[in-house]
């Protein structure tokens, strides 16, 4: 590995986005508005070029969330359901989750939400990413 080859393609990255730590409510929103457009892009694909790019701003974003907003110990499942129940939707009105059968697997712990559900659910339901991460 070339250092000044890697310092390169860094700095030209870093003039696309700065993917840094977030240190701001400006950087938050702004890291936000990245992912959310990598996620149109992407889409349900589960193998896409950006999706590396798409996995390590959401897991900036986390990160941010999880020491600025903090939030009450529930189960990711518990909170999914009580939103689907508060917004009166079925399991087939959530597509960007996707078909009835995965939303059911989710509701009933049988299976966790990818980093790709987890925010397309944030941006749907306006709340931190954060709140769908499994907390130990």
């Amino acid at each position: 590995m070339n250092l000044n080859d890697l310092q390169l393609a860094w700095e030209s990255l870093s003039k696309t986005v700065n993917l840094s730590p977030i240190h701001s409510e400006k950087q938050y929103k702004k890291m936000v508005q990245l992912t959310d457009m990598l996620s149109d892009v992407i889409g349900p694909a589960k193998r896409h070029p950006l999706l590396d790019l798409f996995e390590l701003a959401s897991e900036l974003i986390r990160s941010y969330e999880h020491e600025h907003f903090p939030v009450p110990d529930a189960k990711p499942e518990a909170l999914l359901a009580y939103l689907m129940e508060q917004h009166q939707l079925k399991q087939s009105d959530l597509p960007e989750v996707g078909n009835q059968s995965v939303v059911s697997q989710i509701l009933s712990g049988a299976r966790q939400l990818n980093v790709r559900q987890i925010n397309s659910l944030a941006k749907r339901f306006k709340v931190p990413a954060g709140v769908f991460f499994e907390r130990a």
